[in-house]
Formats: structure tokens, C-alpha cells, sequence
């Protein structure tokens, strides 16, 4: 059975994408700890991140990298946290959250509902500052 974030991947549930290549997508969270909360997925399907191979991990950090810059210009914050849980979903997937404090990286936070423009917007902001360190 694939995984919510599969549904995603593949259109049979809408996403708001910043970045999608061959190994992973990105795209923002629907219950983000703050704007600009963006989300690293594999498109394989791996339950847990040490299951990924080396250079699958090797290429999701480098991605998240490219983001989590992204993020920081777009969003002006002190630092882009990052967390992988891996227990709300079973599908490896690494948070990117803009941050200005540590008490913002938790779950606690999480909106429970977001406005899609919100969420479009958040994203073409990052996307923005990915077009710009091209």
C-alpha cells in the first residue's frame, strides 16, 4: 500500500512542490511548526533513514542544504532546523523548518490546518531563492 506521501508524489493527493529531481521531492509541510516548513522525501519508498543507501542520504542532505539556504533567504531567519523523526509517516522524509529559536522545532507547534495560498506562497518564496543561488 504506498504512503500518503507517495499520493503526493505521484498527483493522487494535491502537494505544493519546490523541487523535484529524479531521487526526492520537496515540498511544503501541510502542518507546519512555521512558515516556510518544508519537507525532503525520498521518492523511493523507505520507512526509516538509516535504511536509506549512502548515496541516496548522501543526495537528500545536499538537497536540503540547497533548501534549507533557500529558506533562510527567503524567510530571514537566525537558522533552518532540521529534524527526522520518522514515526508521523512511514516514509523516510527529513523537516526543514525556518527558525529564530530552538523552542520553534517542535511537533507541538504544528498547525493544524494551513491556507493552500499560504502554502503557495511560502513556496514560491523558497523557489524564488533557489532561482536566485542558480
Amino acid at each position: 500500500m504506498s504512503t500518503i506521501f507517495t499520493k503526493i508524489i505521484d498527483g493522487d493527493i494535491p502537494g505544493t512542490f519546490v523541487h523535484r529531481d529524479e531521487r526526492c521531492v520537496v515540498f511544503m509541510s501541510i502542518n507546519p511548526m512555521a512558515p516556510g516548513h518544508a519537507l525532503v522525501v525520498p521518492i523511493e519508498e523507505i520507512d526509516h533513514w538509516v535504511d536509506a543507501s549512502p548515496e541516496l542520504a548522501a543526495h537528500l542532505f545536499e538537497v536540503s542544504h540547497r533548501i534549507g539556504l533557500a529558506q533562510q533567504h527567503a524567510f530571514d531567519c537566525e537558522k533552518v532546523g532540521m529534524v527526522i523523526a520518522g514515526y508521523e509517516v512511514p516514509h523516510a522524509h527529513i523537516h526543514l523548518v525556518p527558525t529564530n529559536d530552538m523552542s520553534e522545532l517542535s511537533f507541538a507547534n504544528a498547525a493544524a490546518s494551513v491556507d493552500r495560498g499560504d502554502l503557495e506562497s511560502w513556496a514560491e518564496r523558497i523557489r524564488a531563492g533557489l532561482a536566485s543561488r542558480d
